[in-house]
């Protein structure tokens, strides 16, 4: 062999250990960094409800997943559909890995839709994973009188949510522009217990853009016994457990309406995202993504969620990552028609 040769081997070889040996420092100071600590873990609504419920179930598994061991602790940040937690975790949270938080799902595409303008861009968010991808419902109380998909089109009801951006305002002011649905929205209430229990009291009617993993986890004997009625089902794809209940973008033949239903609805493919703030070290996103994915298929997290009646349908950050940039390729009319149909009504 001749020198040369030999020397471009040598150079390989201290290359590939160097490699090795830098994955192998990353990895030591991950678990350096996290070794001992406490994690926060925001909670964009309020205590009770459905995003509440899944973020305190991972709080109380990832950490064992995570290098060195942290302890998660949640921490409610209600506010504005969960905009505040959002642009916290954005603006003001550490960028090094010790903060994490879950916030509405619908905060991405209304981001891409020119909501929340300067607080914050959807693409650059450290994506963690979704705990599962589902459908949400509209639900109304007996009282209401609203039973049915054409009851919700020729009945005056009020529908409550947290915030004109959450999924419970944005979802209502959808069907209304969309479909002409009588729905008059009240907003302000901090998350979906309390607005439940507006709809117990009678208050409000019902809500639109209920999470089905949480009504079945919360509600499911008012579901079984018909003090609650669902009359659509808000997704891209029906869910197995509701065959007799019409899916929203089934109920127009209108190819515009429907490109800007799948758009503003795409929201549910990432039901209950969990994101770290833009710019932390890769190796510990990369850290976060691997132990958020392997709290996914944990045992005990999988007892609990089903003790919870939670759904467990995980989706990776990776692929948010792709959904997000999907999304934000979307043509600029649909968007702008979008964009219109979220809207609060004049």
């Amino acid at each position: 062999m001749s020198v040369r040769r030999m020397g471009v081997l040598m150079i390989m070889a201290l290359l590939a250990a160097a490699g090795g040996a830098s994955r192998g420092f990353a990895a030591d100071s991950v678990e350096a960094f996290y070794k001992g600590k406490t994690m926060q873990l925001l909670i964009g609504f309020g205590p009770g409800g459905g995003y509440d419920l899944y973020g305190r179930a991972v709080a109380r598994h990832m950490g064992r997943f995570i290098p060195g061991n942290p302890t998660l602790v949640p921490q409610n940040m209600a506010g504005a559909g969960s905009v505040r937690a959002a642009s916290y975790l954005y603006n003001a949270a550490p960028k090094d890995g010790s903060v994490i938080g879950t916030f509405s799902r619908g905060i991405i595409v209304d981001t891409l839709l020119g909501a929340n303008r300067g607080q914050f861009e959807a693409q650059k968010f450290g994506w963690v994973g979704s705990v599962t991808n589902e459908v949400s419902v509209c639900g109304f109380s007996r009282s209401s009188g609203i039973r049915t998909w054409d009851d919700m089109l020729t009945k005056d009801t009020t529908v409550g949510s947290s915030g004109q951006a959450d999924d419970l305002g944005v979802y209502a002011n959808v069907l209304r522009s969309v479909f002409n649905a009588k729905l008059k929205l009240i907003s302000g209430y901090p998350g979906t217990s309390d607005i439940l229990l507006a709809v117990e009291r009678g208050e409000l009617g019902g809500l639109c853009g209920w999470s089905w993993s949480t009504l079945k986890s919360r509600s499911k004997k008012l579901y079984d016994s018909g003090e609650i009625a669902v009359p659509v089902q808000l997704g891209l794809t029906p869910h197995e457990d509701l065959p007799n209940v019409p899916l929203v973008t089934t109920l127009t033949k209108d190819p515009t309406k429907v490109a800007v239903l799948k758009l503003i609805f795409s929201r549910q493919t990432m039901a209950r995202p969990f994101a770290a703030p833009p710019g932390i070290p890769e190796e510990r996103l990369r850290a976060l993504r691997a132990a958020f994915d392997a709290t996914m298929k944990d045992k005990d997290f999988q007892a609990e969620a089903q003790q919870l009646d939670l759904e467990v349908r995980p989706v990776s950050g990776a692929e948010i990552d792709e959904l997000v940039a999907a999304l934000a390729a979307t043509p600029s009319e649909i968007r702008k028609l979008a964009a219109e149909a979220s809207a609060p009504a004049p």
